[in-house]
């Protein structure tokens, strides 16, 4: 084998070390191509590789040129480059790969900044480099401008290779130390944040009390309420046949036995209500519960005597009022379940407060975002007139008890006991255990429908008294509730520029309509216009200058006070109408669907006294003719502040007043009824518990009276009873008031 054949192996072999193809002889020279010549397609062996073809080609017509005495040296210091190529790439690329890894996670691709120059030590011939892999070929930038760098392009001897910084061509969008990957922070979003903690704190408050009640349950105090009922009529019934004669004397004995011990059945179905009004003796209160117990004592004593003396006591008095206590208990039950349960479902808590002097000198039921804390703080306070009834029941045990003394002083021991046991029972009549409840447990079932709670008493107080409602326009109507009929145009302007001029003044007025008109403007490709000088009139119109020229928007009546002419063909009941420049230009006839919530809503909140409802949104279509003729409103109970006075109230918010009422629910009704409701609580309260201490004031008089005159042979169990009765028909109509709010 000659020296040729050996340099042709050694060459073959070494191109094969390097990854590259088997070299074939060329049948002629490569030639240089202009840029814009169209080259033939090369494969791509791998990523970051040469092209092996077009470099055996090089190195070919190399060895083919050169002279036998240099071919061995042109031969290492091609071998040389080709190897510190290959090292310096691998080393890039691998320093490139490292850095994508730890900066961006593999989100971006960044260069590495390299100071030294790619400096090629050979001349004289072509090498192609579109077989460069990877983000080589763009790494590589030529000193000549070059436009698209995943083109195919020829570098030629004498071209210089060099590499520019990184921040060159890319600048980060926020300064890091490079390697140190800082992760950006998630964006809160506020409605899901605030819905998890409001979620928080119902399961902790609202949640687990309401399970606790479930718990126990209503049920064992409904069968305890039957088997009292039970009794009452056993006890009625055998007392009626005593006053009417029906007893036998020999059976005397064993019907004032079983008198008796119906008393103890009573007691034993009350034993919870009993051992309560001891403890709120611990407790230095005393309330009707106490009373009770003061009164089953005073009752078992006069019982043992009545077995002695073969007389009838006054039993069912007693177990009326027994079941009156069980009854009062179940409805507090009830009350404190219903309204766990509409806070623990809520997904969304608006609270009311009040501001004083609102308005002329009144005070306002704002809204604001409602805190659970503010309703299980007061929910279970005790009320005013509750606290006034308990005093009343320590003064009437008092007065009973300095009776019966009395009357054993005049008449002995044992008629002092009898009448200190029937003026307990006749110093508060048995309704008013429920005087109080019963109204609650009407409105709270009302409400509880609606998704709204009372925060306590105090929230029934601050919701009464002369109050100012102020009401918006999404309060009369949302966003599906006000709809386009049509349109109508006048006159010879184009009808994108009347549409364009009235949008600019809806919107600059800040009515409620000011979504639909949009709407509408897009739907032509209108243009947006900015309206000034606006001008509000009490007859309902608005009045503004867009580009120069005065646009009058309102009804038509409003528009023929203004001097303009509308034919009669064109007068529709609700339209908005549009003037410019004097001039009828076209209507927009607009569909307001009332709902039964608002309907329901204005009409409670304008039957009571001292509570109206003021506009506070600047709409020019909201008047009392459109309010008289769409909900029945009374226009003296509808306030319509002027322009100046409803921008005062707008800017009025609350800042630390105590919530009066919460709503889980959207709309009118549901804030309306409670606040009407709220004021029909207090009211009935308040004559409950009036029309019971005149009551019971009444029962110790007569028992006065009696002992006084010596008459004690009317103390009988059947007057006694029938006297209880009367007083609970009364009681009974007042505690109706809060189904009609």
């Amino acid at each position: 084998m000659d020296e040729k054949e050996r340099q042709e192996l050694e060459l073959e072999d070494i191109i094969k070390e390097f990854g590259g193809a088997p070299i074939e002889e060329p049948e002629e020279e490569v030639q240089q191509a202009p840029e814009d010549t169209e080259e033939t397609p090369v494969a791509e062996e791998a990523e970051d590789t040469f092209d092996d073809v077009a470099l055996a080609d090089w190195l070919n017509n190399r060895k083919t040129e050169a002279q036998p005495e240099t071919l061995q040296e042109t031969r290492r210091i091609d071998l040389e480059d080709l190897q510190e190529t290959r090292r310096r790439d691998a080393a890039d690329l691998q320093a490139t790969r490292r850095i994508n890894t730890e900066d961006l996670q593999a989100t971006r691709r960044m260069e590495p900044v390299s100071t030294q120059p790619a400096a090629q030590t050979v001349t004289g011939d072509t090498i192609r480099l579109d077989g460069l892999g990877g983000d080589f070929a763009e790494r590589v930038k030529r000193e000549e401008p070059v436009e698209d760098t995943r083109e195919d392009r020829i570098w030629t001897p004498g071209d210089t290779i060099h590499r520019e910084p990184f921040s060159k061509y890319w600048e980060p969008e926020y300064e890091q130390p490079i390697g140190e990957y800082v992760p950006p922070q998630p964006i809160q979003f506020q409605p899901r944040s605030r819905l998890r903690e409001l979620k928080k704190k119902l399961i902790a408050g609202p949640e687990k009390r309401y399970y606790e009640l479930m718990e126990t349950g209503v049920g064992k105090l409904q069968v305890l309420m039957f088997l009292s009922i039970l009794v009452v009529l056993i006890c009625a019934i055998s007392t009626g046949m005593y006053a009417l004669g029906l007893v036998q004397e020999n059976r005397m004995r064993l019907m004032v036995f079983g008198q008796f011990l119906a008393m103890l059945i009573s007691a034993l179905l009350g034993s919870n209500q009993l051992i309560e009004g001891v403890a709120d003796i611990g407790k230095k209160r005393f309330t009707l519960n106490t009373l009770l117990t003061v009164t089953f004592l005073v009752c078992c004593v006069d019982g043992a005597l009545c077995l002695h003396q073969i007389r009838v006591p006054c039993c069912a008095a007693f177990s009326l009022e027994v079941t009156m206590s069980l009854w009062r208990e179940y409805q507090r039950k009830s009350i404190e379940m219903l309204q766990m349960d509409t806070m623990r479902k809520a997904t969304r808590l608006d609270g009311v407060a009040a501001y004083e002097d609102y308005l002329d000198g009144k005070k306002g039921l704002l809204r604001k975002e409602g805190q659970v804390e503010d309703f299980m703080d007061h929910y279970a306070q005790l009320s005013k007139p509750e606290k006034k009834l308990n005093l009343y029941c320590f003064i009437a045990m008092c007065i009973a008890c300095a009776i019966g003394i009395f009357a054993g002083v005049m008449e002995g021991l044992s008629a002092g006991i009898q009448v200190a046991a029937v003026s307990l029972l006749a110093a508060v009549p048995a309704t008013a255990f429920i005087a109080h409840s019963r109204p609650a447990i009407l409105l709270e079932r009302r409400l509880h429908k609606l998704g709204t709670v009372l925060c306590g008493w105090q929230g029934v107080e601050g919701l009464c008294g002369k109050t100012v409602f102020p009401v918006t326009f999404q309060d009369l109507y949302s966003a599906d509730t006000v709809r386009l009929n049509g349109v109508k145009f006048f006159g010879s302007r184009e009808p994108e520029l009347v549409v364009a001029y009235a949008t600019a003044v809806v919107t600059a007025d800040g009515s409620g309509l000011t979504g639909l008109f949009t709407q509408v403007l897009d739907s032509h490709n209108g243009r947006h216009y900015d309206a000034f000088n606006l001008t509000h009139y009490e007859n309902g119109g608005v009045c503004g200058v867009v580009e120069g020229e005065t646009v009058l928007l309102g009804s038509a009546s409003f528009l023929k006070e203004m001097g303009i002419e509308v034919p009669e063909n064109a007068r529709i009941s609700y339209a908005v109408y549009v003037a410019i420049d004097n001039e009828l230009s076209g209507l927009f006839a607009v569909s307001y669907e009332k709902t039964k919530s608002t309907t329901a809503g204005l009409t409670t909140l304008n039957a009571y006294r001292g509570l109206q409802c003021a506009l506070i949104s600047d709409d020019f279509m909201l008047t009392h003719g459109f309010l008289r003729s769409k909900f029945g409103i009374k226009p003296k109970r509808f306030l319509l502040p002027d322009y100046e006075t409803r921008q005062e109230l707008r800017k009025k918010e609350l800042e630390e007043q105590q919530t009066l009422l919460m709503t889980t629910a959207l709309g009118l009704a549901p804030v309306a009824y409670a606040v009407t409701g709220a004021r029909a609580l207090r009211t009935t309260s308040r004559m409950g518990t009036v029309l019971h201490i005149v009551g019971g004031s009444i029962g110790l008089a007569i028992m006065v009276l009696l002992v006084v005159l010596g008459a004690l042979e009317l103390l009988t169990p059947a007057n006694m009873f029938l006297y209880q009765l009367v007083w609970m028909i009364p009681a009974i109509l007042f505690t109706e008031w809060t189904r009609s709010i």
